[in-house]
């Protein structure tokens, strides 16, 4: 069965099939680079995250979109990830 896409303001996101829930939380942090290998539980995140493949509506670009519960841990995200 496809999995079915969630279309916001912003992006229309498709779920990663690794994603334990399909929410969009409220912190927000749009990666570019489509191709790269996100694995969350690899950032020691304390709240809840979610991952999705996202194409910006604004200017069509493609790349990932990561949500998290806790501002704390989109922080942490941040300077952890390196897309090479």
């Amino acid at each position: 069965m496809a999995t079915q896409t969630i279309t916001t303001d912003r992006y229309q996101l498709y779920p990663s099939p690794r994603n334990e829930q399909r929410t969009v939380f409220a912190h927000q942090l749009f990666v570019p680079y489509p191709y790269a290998l996100i694995h969350l539980p690899d950032y020691d995140l304390a709240g809840k995250a979610t991952l999705f493949a996202a194409c910006r509506l604004a200017d069509q670009k493609m790349g990932q979109l990561v949500t998290f519960e806790l501002p704390q841990d989109q922080e942490r995200f941040e300077r952890r990830f390196t897309p090479d």
